[in-house]
């Protein structure tokens, strides 16, 4: 069991997404307000049956320029792209070596598939192709952010599966509480490949077999209120929990999270306006919605409505951040919003966050 308390809350002050919807904050709110389904497409006759949701015409090459970027795989493209949004609020009071990288993400699954196979299938195991070494570390994306913005401060990778995100999110938190940092870039990435299509459907999640997949990034501006007094704060992180849960499955253990969350802040259930559960299948999915009707009614869970991009992975429960930031919420009152993340890998998280009353 961990968790990060209310006091002295940061905020997030910016945010961007890049999804199946598009590139940038745009396309995914303009997608949530409307209703729209992703862009989807049959997968791979190798494949298991599923649907695959990708980014539209995602190149980082014609996105970034050639330098740079020729050996530079998916997940790092997504990330570099997605941060340059970020890095264009900040000013030039904000001291990059003050301001870190935070960045959940399992890393490209495919890049590290690749490279095993040249290496298997070469004259020698050494006869491959340097370049794209890093990519086959999950810490590469965090790295290739900070290195092509220049930011210096501290950089970390998170990898628990479908809660990364609010992993990372409670990471951001403590640099902040420890001055470490004065700003964090937090959010998380994941990619679409034959690779990743494989691991979901045959050995973490056969029950997405005939589902969706999808990929995208969503990072977010992270700080406290004396870091960022020319930035308006979008919502308060109040609190992040998290458990664990064993081999044979949950059962108290997304409940007790929950509560404990909104015990640190004071907060009844009926004082939730609106929760975002995980795009989780299966029983998973099944035991998530089922706890959090008890707790909150289906009111409250429904009221802000799913991504129809299918699952993402490392990057679910950051783009499940991005639609509460896409969201009109109520302006006259403060409005409490849970979100909640369960993972095959055996985790189970909580964030609270908070839009005070304008």
């Amino acid at each position: 069991m961990s968790s990060t308390t209310c006091s002295g809350s940061p905020s997030i002050t910016a945010w961007t997404a890049i999804s199946p919807f598009g590139l940038g904050r745009a396309a995914l709110t303009r997608a949530l307000r409307t209703g729209e389904a992703a862009p989807a497409t049959r997968a791979s006759a190798r494949l298991p049956p599923h649907t695959a949701h990708l980014v539209p015409d995602f190149d980082p090459r014609a996105l970034l320029g050639r330098k740079g970027t020729r050996a530079m795989d998916r997940v790092s493209g997504l990330a570099v792209v997605a941060a340059r949004d970020l890095v264009a609020v900040l000013g030039a009071a904000d001291d990059p070596a003050r301001t870190a990288v935070v960045l959940a993400t399992a890393g490209s699954t495919q890049a590290m598939r690749d490279f095993t196979r040249s290496s298997l299938r070469a004259a020698r195991p050494f006869h491959v192709n340097p370049a794209v070494i890093p990519s086959g570390v999950p810490n590469c994306a965090a790295g290739l952010v900070a290195i092509w913005h220049g930011l210096t401060g501290p950089n970390t990778t998170i990898s628990t599966g479908r809660t990364d995100a609010l992993a990372a999110l409670s990471y951001a938190r403590r640099l902040l509480d420890n001055g470490r940092a004065d700003r964090v870039v937090v959010g998380a990435v994941e990619e679409y490949s034959h690779t990743r299509a494989l691991l979901e459907t045959r050995h973490d999640q056969p029950e997405n077999a005939s589902g969706a997949i999808g990929e995208g990034c969503a990072l977010f501006l992270l700080e406290s209120g004396a870091s960022a007094p020319n930035r308006r704060p979008l919502v308060d992180v109040l609190h992040t929990a998290h458990r664990a849960f064993p081999a044979a499955g949950p059962t108290t253990e997304l409940r007790d999270c929950v509560q404990e969350a909104l015990e640190a802040c004071d907060l009844a259930p009926d004082q939730v306006w609106a929760v975002v559960a995980s795009p989780a299948a299966g029983d998973l999915g099944r035991y998530e919605k089922h706890v959090l009707d008890g707790l909150f009614g289906p009111d409250a869970t429904a009221r802000i409505p799913p991504l129809s991009c299918g699952d993402a992975g490392s990057a679910s429960a950051a783009l499940q951040i991005a639609a509460v930031l896409a969201t009109p919420l109520p302006g006259h009152t403060d409005v409490a919003v849970i979100v909640t993340a369960v993972a095959v890998t055996g985790t189970i998280s909580c964030a609270v966050l908070r839009r005070s009353a304008q």
